[in-house]
Formats: structure tokens, C-alpha cells, sequence
């Protein structure tokens, strides 16, 4: 199978854990896009969706599913998203997108995180893509020389030659060079230097069942 199909057969396995009658939480990106896509043949079961990216709630409502604020929303079933990086006990790193803070936020606030990735996402250790990291732009130079520190090496994210600017109206650096052997405890730490809006270790919002799409088939991982 194909990348691509590979991410359309665990977009359409996600519907399991979709219940009836709830708000359902949607992450961002291209395997997320064939989640959507699936979604839309049972979007009258659903109440709505609560989305991470202004991207996401655009297709969302293309297909005619309502989207929410999550100002709106007390509580949502399942968040339903990628991840650039996911390890054996369910830890990421996420943010390929430029989406990992209202990604977070998302998981934050629902009761269960399903992860659909193809098999080329799973790793023995986070680190081989690069970490990002939503930064406000005025700290980018000493966050910069702190991963330095660290042993890594961070570059800003730029978008037609200049600086991405995120939903959020911050800007993304990409740190590579790191081995997150203990992702807990370095997103605790990176998470408390100022000027860091989100690391995009996804450890306290972890997965809680990861569907990673394989040559055989959609393999189950449970955390």
C-alpha cells in the first residue's frame, strides 16, 4: 500500500470510536483529512466537532459538520489526530502542522486520544523529526541558545522566506538533535522556559490507543 492509503484505511478505522450523539475533537493534517473525509458519511449522528486549526474547521464545514468553540464545549469524547512521532507508550511529537497548541488544548479536554498514523510514524525514542516548538517571537533567540544548551540545534520555521506565523499569531521553531528519552520530564521542563507557548512532546496528552496503518492491515496499539 501506498502512504496515502495507508492513511485513508486508519482515517476510515477511526470511525469506531466515534459514539453517536457526541462532540468529537479533530486534529489536523493529511491523515486527519481522510479521518474527515470518512467522518462525513456519519455526520448525522454526530452533534458536531471541536477542531484545532482553522484548516480543519474549513473542511469540517465544507461537509456540512457543525464546529464548535471549545469555549462551548465541557467535554468531548474523543480527539481523533496525527502525529509525527509516536513511541510504544503512546508519547508524540506533534506540530508538523503548525497546529500542536490548539492541538493540545483539544486533547486537554477530551476523554480519550486516538492516534492514526501510518507504520512509519512509530519510533523506539522521540527525536528523529524535528521537535517543534510555538514560541512568542520575541523570545525565538534566547529559546534558540537554551535547546543549544541542550545539545540541539533550533531553526525557525519560515514560509515563503519568512517566519511561519501559526494560528496563534507566534511563530514555530524546528529542533533537531535531541533524544527525548524522558519526554514527561522534558516537556515539564521546556514548557516552563518563557517565551514557550507549546513544546510539541505530546506526553501528559498522550495517546491512549494508537491505529497505525501497516502492509497487513490496521495495527492496535493501547497505552
Amino acid at each position: 500500500m501506498t502512504q496515502d492509503e495507508l492513511k485513508a484505511l486508519v482515517g476510515q478505522a477511526a470511525l469506531q470510536y466515534v459514539r453517536p450523539g457526541e462532540i468529537i475533537g479533530v486534529g489536523t493534517g493529511s491523515t486527519v483529512n481522510k479521518f474527515i473525509d470518512a467522518l462525513a458519511a456519519r455526520k448525522d449522528s454526530i452533534k458536531g466537532a471541536v477542531s484545532s486549526s482553522t484548516a480543519s474547521t474549513e473542511r469540517l464545514l465544507a461537509l456540512g459538520i457543525k464546529v464548535f468553540d471549545s469555549n462551548e464545549v465541557d467535554d468531548i469524547g474523543v480527539y481523533i489526530d496525527g502525529a509525527d512521532e509516536i513511541d510504544n507508550r503512546g508519547y508524540m511529537i506533534k506540530g508538523g502542522g503548525a497546529a500542536l497548541t490548539r492541538e493540545k488544548i483539544v486533547a486537554a479536554q477530551s476523554r480519550q486520544f486516538v492516534c492514526i498514523a501510518d507504520e512509519s510514524k512509530l519510533v523506539g525514542v522521540l527525536g528523529r523529526f524535528p521537535l517543534p516548538v510555538e514560541v512568542i517571537p520575541m523570545a525565538t533567540r534566547r529559546v534558540i541558545r537554551q535547546f543549544g544548551a541542550m545539545g540541539g540545534s533550533a531553526l525557525v520555521r519560515l514560509k515563503d522566506g519568512k517566519p511561519l506565523v501559526t494560528d496563534n499569531g507566534q511563530h514555530i521553531l524546528d529542533v533537531t538533535g535531541l533524544t527525548i528519552s524522558e519526554p514527561l520530564r522534558f516537556e515539564n521542563e521546556v514548557n516552563q522556559w518563557p517565551g514557550v507557548v507549546t513544546v510539541g512532546v505530546f506526553a501528559h496528552q498522550k495517546a491512549a490507543v494508537c491505529l497505525l496503518g501497516t502492509a497487513q492491515g490496521v495495527r492496535t496499539m493501547t497505552f
